[in-house]
């Protein structure tokens, strides 16, 4: 639960989530389908395309590259 001091911080990636949701108004499955669709392509070249197509942030789009590719991985 959120509001449960005993509960861990969230880190990573995942700590720019709500900030994401909030500031561009789609889920967080709506960002990561997106970059599924760029199978095959750079970290680097998806951040730009996420800052110049859909008008992201840096820190917000590495945060969801950074995620999609750590999750394919495991």
């Amino acid at each position: 639960m959120a509001d449960d001091p005993t509960s861990e911080p969230i880190k990573g990636p995942a700590s720019y989530f709500p900030s994401i949701e909030k500031t561009y108004g789609k889920k967080m499955s709506h960002w990561f389908d997106l970059v599924a669709t760029r199978k095959g392509a750079k970290h680097a070249e998806i951040v730009n395309w996420l800052k110049n197509e859909h008008k992201l942030g840096h820190g917000h789009a590495n945060a969801i590259v950074a995620h999609v590719k750590a999750a394919s991985k495991g």
